[in-house]
């Protein structure tokens, strides 16, 4: 046993002097050119025995854009880790360049047992005897076979490890980004958050100050959304200072990024600041019933985009402000009374006057018409058999109330006149016919007649 021992330590020894050097270099050089190389001869049994004392691994992988190629085995008193730790370093050095990789190519030493992977005459590292004895191969063999496997994935790089080597630099250099910006970042939030509580408390005392002010719905609104915004914008603007924008290049971006979105949201645009002037100028406010184009209903909220109206039918529309600023607006209820009317016609032999009081003595008592204006009896139109009558009143301006009112004094309308004895006629229309027709539906009805007896 002792005697083999004895055997094996000279050509361990020459082994660990020789590798990562290059066939055409002296020993000397060859230390200082591998890394992979150990400072004492040692023999295998040594190499596994520091192996596993060191980091408890055999072998190690060695990695091309992160993607395991082969592993490697320690050696004299170099472990698996660190080796592959140096190939992999190499390998990155070279990856990191600009210029084209070449083939990697093997160099073998028969006389020293060892073989040299090189590329672009840079040393990659070596494949010794023992990596041969690991793998049950020669060292020919085993160079040429890590070759071949160097060559194909330096070719053709995984796509995946590629996206995915991107994406971790990317989120590298994106968590240094973080750690430097981080008091700038911490004071952006709590800024931002400060805002928030200033805007609140703005908008609150803005709609206080409407509340007093205006009594509007609609413009207590307005005031408060302008406040909320003008706090927000202003807060945005310094807490993007301090996270180090300028505020020249923050002017200037505004100004090129408005007149973008300018063109491209002119419509949305044109939303917004019509119902700002909707809300400023207040034509209609909530629950105010009015007519808006082909759409009458009751106003049911005012946004800064649309206002939302329910027609009598039940119906919810959705008007863009910029639609209802181009449009006549017409405002039922604004006023709190609004005239109503109703047309009677009488005949000609009928008293005028008569009517008239026969008229206000039904229309007074009604439940609905206002004593104040006093109905109103006009002769509005002398008709073809009729005088007809224009009787205005006025009602409360709510539709419901106005449509029930006026049919509650249109019918009392009719049953006065009716208890009076004054005639309200149809139209009367005289039909005048030639003398030749005349003759013709006689001798039509004498013909009928004749057969009627026959």
């Amino acid at each position: 046993m002792m005697l083999v021992i004895i055997l094996l330590l000279p050509g361990a020894g020459l082994q660990a002097q020789d590798e990562g050097a290059s066939p055409e270099e002296p020993p000397a050089q060859e230390e200082a050119a591998s890394p992979e190389l150990p400072a004492t001869p040692a023999s295998p049994a040594a190499s596994d025995a520091a192996d596993r004392a060191d980091d408890g691994l055999f072998f190690a992988d060695v990695l091309v854009r992160g993607q395991p190629v082969f592993q490697v085995g320690s050696l004299a008193n170099l472990s698996a880790s660190e080796r592959a730790q140096t190939i992999n370093r190499r390998i990155g050095g070279l990856l990191s360049q600009s210029q084209p990789l070449d083939n990697v190519t093997v160099q073998v030493d028969s006389d020293r047992q060892i073989a040299v992977l090189t590329v672009n005459n840079r040393v990659l590292m070596t494949v010794t005897q023992q990596d041969a004895t690991d793998f049950d191969t020669t060292v020919e063999a085993l160079a040429q076979q890590w070759a071949d496997r160097l060559n194909e994935v330096l070719d053709q790089p995984n796509l995946a490890i590629d996206v995915l080597q991107r994406l971790q630099g990317t989120a590298r250099q994106l968590v240094d980004d973080t750690i430097i910006l981080l008091p700038s970042l911490v004071g952006a939030i709590l800024l931002v958050g400060l805002t928030w509580i200033i805007a609140k408390g703005v908008r609150r005392v803005g709609l206080l100050w409407a509340e007093q002010t205006e009594g509007d719905r609609g413009t207590e609104i307005l005031i408060g959304r302008l406040c909320y915004g003008g706090v927000w914008v202003l807060g945005s603007v310094v807490a993007l200072g301090v996270l180090g924008l300028d505020f020249a290049t923050l002017l200037g971006t505004l100004g090129l990024t408005s007149v973008a979105i300018g063109f491209s949201l002119k419509d949305v645009l044109s939303n917004y600041i019509s119902g700002v002037i909707l809300l400023a100028a207040r034509p209609f406010r909530i629950s105010d019933q009015v007519v808006i184009g082909n759409f009458e209903g009751t106003v049911v909220q005012i946004q800064l985009r649309a206002t939302t109206m329910r027609t009598y039918d039940g119906r919810l529309v959705y008007i863009p402000n910029q639609q209802v600023f181009q449009s006549s607006v017409v405002n039922n209820t604004d006023s709190p009374v609004r005239r109503s009317a109703v047309m009677v016609g009488i005949d000609y032999d009928a008293d005028i006057s008569a009517a008239r009081q026969v008229i206000m003595k039904a229309v007074t008592p009604v439940k609905g018409v206002e004593p104040e204006p006093p109905p109103l009896i006009l002769v509005q139109k002398l008709a073809a058999s009729t005088v007809n009558l224009e009787v205005w009143f006025w009602v409360n301006s709510r539709r419901q109330s106005f449509l029930q009112v006026t049919s509650e004094v249109s019918q009392a309308i009719k049953e006065g006149l009716q208890s009076a004895g004054i005639e309200m006629p149809t139209e009367i229309y005289t039909l005048s016919f030639r003398q030749g027709a005349i003759d013709t539906i006689s001798a039509i009805v004498t013909e009928g007649e004749g057969k009627q007896e026959a």
